[in-house]
């Protein structure tokens, strides 16, 4: 089976499905690189998903993802991640084993093609003028033949004349003879060249052609094989990465098998627990008996009809009444004395531990100077050692500050510490071990205003002169933040657009509140109204903070 053979006569038809082959393998890279884009499109569309639902950093919902069922769902997240990798590997994989290849290939078979195809023209245009070449010949020997045998009648006819001289006739056969010499040369050289043309004829259609048509066929069937082997090679790419994706998988399932719902609900303890005791059982007071009439310790109001109350608190009764007293609205006070013991227990120590890596962050600044110095000591050359003076003399004064400050709340945690009940002794806490370490009562609620031992919580007299103690709940850590307080103004120098999650938008010359300023990172945080803040570069606006504003720090 060859074309050389089989084909001879269909070079213009092998011209075009050649062509034919070669759009093909074009078309096939097309869908390749289609391929990889929509691979590409999809793991950054997945990047983006998992990046969307990652919590925001040091933000209240970063804090709900303490518990295995959040933490469960940030590992679905990662591994989703890890999974748009793969897409991605996929779509590098096949650029550069598929795409990269077959578009240098395509190029190196136009070239074979084209040089081909140009044998091939050129061996016809030989053919074609070695065909010119018999057929110019054959015209000039039928040509001559005539005019030979015309010259031979002439001859013929002048010599039977009688009335034509002797010179004349022979004048007539010479012409004859020459016109006959010519006749044979001319049948001599088309003899030769159609000798000549057969034998190119010959080589033509039984050497010439089957030898381009054979490279033409060979060219071709290494094109199909090549487009075979790089359908192989697109289901291999993805077959690779099949393992990978299938470890993600498994990561998301034993995410899900980690999920512990009894931690969960611990932790739920843990986040909420207040420390109080719950109220206990209300006394009856007895009114048929007006001269035995007194207040209970657990009543919560006095009688309308009374001109003068009268209302003791027991230090039990009134530790079991503070989760329904009102609490006074403001700041938040240093000592957390806002918040219930158990809650407030938790701050104190979380502002402890950070004020300890604080400390130790600061020690070994110093020691990293204090090394630099002897550096300079020993080698005087690289730098002079009193100039870390001021700045070992600030790092020091820093650390005094520190451990002051971790003296303080250590101070306020072993008081809250020296409260709570330990946590195994439920029947001390039920017999009012706890009331009794909150000595002061409440002599008279007409006339005074007591606070609680913490200081944050109050009881109001109506106008009817009783008391009204109201039921309200207690701030923790899980309650909705308010909003920071501005602490200056800024204008915007540049238009920028925040296209990033936790950015905003800004136009040149709009002017919004400072809510937080920079903490060298390079940000930041700006509002521009209740419900729209974000932060923007620190080069982007001109800042002017508030001097009364608590923490504002001045720019000369």
């Amino acid at each position: 089976m060859s074309w050389g053979t089989e084909l001879w006569d269909q070079f213009d038809n092998l011209e075009k499905h050649t062509q034919w082959g070669i759009d093909i393998l074009e078309k096939y890279i097309k869908f390749v690189k289609e391929r990889t884009e929509i691979e590409l499109s999809y793991a950054k569309q997945l990047r983006n998903l998992s990046k969307k639902y990652q919590p925001k950093k040091n933000s209240k919902e970063e804090e709900e993802y303490k518990y295995t069922s959040c933490k469960a769902f940030i590992s679905t997240l990662n591994e989703m991640n890890d999974y748009a990798g793969q897409h991605e590997v996929i779509s590098e994989n096949m650029a550069s084993q598929i795409i990269v290849d077959l578009a240098r290939y395509v190029q190196e078979l136009k070239q074979e093609r084209k040089s081909n195809f140009h044998d091939g023209r050129k061996a016809q245009q030989h053919i074609e003028t070695c065909w010119k070449q018999l057929e110019s010949s054959k015209r000039r020997f039928e040509r001559d033949c005539k005019e030979a045998d015309r010259a031979q009648q002439y001859f013929e006819k002048m010599d039977a004349d009688i009335n034509v001289t002797k010179a004349d006739v022979e004048k007539a056969r010479q012409q004859a003879q020459i016109r006959h010499q010519m006749a044979e040369d001319s049948k001599a050289d088309y003899s030769s060249i159609l000798q000549k043309f057969n034998h190119e004829q010959h080589e033509y259609y039984h050497t010439h052609i089957p030898n381009i048509f054979q490279k033409i066929q060979e060219m071709e069937e290494r094109r199909i094989v090549r487009i075979g082997d790089s359908m192989k090679t697109y289901a291999e790419v993805d077959r690779q990465v099949i393992p990978i994706i299938g470890k993600c998988l498994d990561g998301i399932v034993k995410a899900a098998e980690s999920i512990d719902q009894k931690n969960d609900s611990q932790l739920v303890i843990e986040a909420y627990k207040s420390g109080f005791e719950p109220p206990g059982d209300i006394e009856f007071e007895d009114y048929t008996q007006p001269m035995k009439r007194t207040v209970s310790d657990n009543s919560l109001s006095n009688s309308r009809g009374e001109g003068k109350p009268d209302l003791k608190f027991g230090g039990k009764s009134k530790g079991k009444l503070w989760p329904f007293i009102k609490k006074n609205k403001g700041a938040t006070p240093e000592d957390f004395s806002n918040l219930p013991p158990e809650q407030r227990r938790k701050k104190l120590q979380q502002k402890v531990d950070e004020l300890n890596k604080e400390i130790q962050k600061e020690m070994d600044q110093r020691d990293a100077i204090t090394k630099m110095k002897d550096v300079y000591l020993k080698n005087p050359q690289m730098g002079d050692p009193a100039s870390l003076d001021h700045k070992l003399a600030e790092v020091s004064q820093n650390i005094e500050k520190l451990r002051l400050e971790t003296q303080k709340f250590e101070a306020w945690l072993a008081e809250v510490e020296g409260r709570l009940p330990a946590r195994s002794e439920q029947a001390r806490r039920q017999s009012g071990l706890y009331d009794s370490q909150n000595p002061p009562t409440v002599n008279n609620c007409a006339q005074d205003r007591e606070s609680s031992p913490d200081g944050s919580y109050t009881e109001e007299q109506s106008q009817e002169s009783e008391v009204k103690v109201l039921a309200t709940d207690f701030d923790d850590e899980f309650d909705d933040e308010e909003p920071l307080p501005a602490i200056g103004t800024c204008k915007a120098l540049y238009t920028f657009e925040g296209q990033n999650e936790g950015t905003i938008s800004v136009v040149e010359g709009e002017t919004l509140y400072v809510i937080e300023e920079d903490k060298g990172d390079g940000w930041t945080r700006i509002r521009r109204s209740e419900e729209e803040e974000g932060y923007v570069p620190t080069s982007y606006v001109e800042v002017y903070l508030d001097k009364n504003a608590k923490g504002a720090k001045t720019y000369i």
